[in-house]
């Protein structure tokens, strides 16, 4: 997996996808391929948070059995990348905080916020949200069910990717139904998670 002390070319525009991934899904790998591929970025980083502000712990599978999916399940794309960088900042994880970090370790490169549209909504309850919208472009999702609000921020730029209606809480609850989640999850993810035990 990216060590998030590797080096990339400044210069380029590079996607944080941030999420709890818990566990990741095609949704997750379709969505971050699609942005990678579709858009003016050059990478995607999958930012696995140990723990967010604003979801509950229960459920949560290891953060560091998150990040070994995650690591899997990308295997062999180059446009993509996952960061362990939030597992050694302070808990819970707050977005300005792991840029501002992103920042020191790669100087010179463009950071881009990876967003749902059901998220836009929150933005200001963000810790340093005014930061953020003034100082990194924010490429919103659509997500289904959601509308996203009019005007919006200078700052976001909509991004027509593919509307994926897949939910990990839906994928954790098959699981441990005994259920198949086959094509819900990269083949390699659903091996990994039977044999670890995970979810049940």
């Amino acid at each position: 997996m990216s060590s998030p002390t590797s080096v990339t070319p400044s210069g380029r525009k590079v996607g944080l996808l941030f999420g709890s991934f818990n566990p990741i899904h095609t949704g997750h790998l379709i969505l971050a391929n699609f942005l990678a591929t579709h858009t003016d970025l050059a990478e995607v980083w999958l930012i696995v948070s140990p723990q967010s502000p604003f979801k509950a712990q229960a459920d949560l599978l290891d953060a560091q059995a998150r990040l070994t999916l995650v690591a899997s399940a990308i295997a062999g794309n180059e446009r993509l990348r996952v960061l362990d960088i939030e597992f050694r900042l302070p808990k819970p994880s707050y977005t300005i905080d792991t840029l501002d970090q992103l920042r020191q370790l790669h100087p010179g490169q463009e950071f881009v916020l990876l967003m749902g549209g059901d998220n836009v909504a929150g933005l200001p309850r963000w810790k340093d949200a005014d930061r953020l919208l003034a100082e990194v472009e924010i490429y919103v999702y659509p997500r289904p069910g959601h509308t996203l609000s009019n005007p919006l921020p200078p700052a976001v730029r909509v991004v027509e990717a593919p509307l994926l209606d897949i939910s990990a809480t839906f994928i954790r609850r098959c699981l441990r139904d005994g259920l198949s989640v086959r094509y819900l999850l990269p083949e390699v993810v659903e091996q990994q998670i039977r044999v670890g035990g995970y979810y049940v």
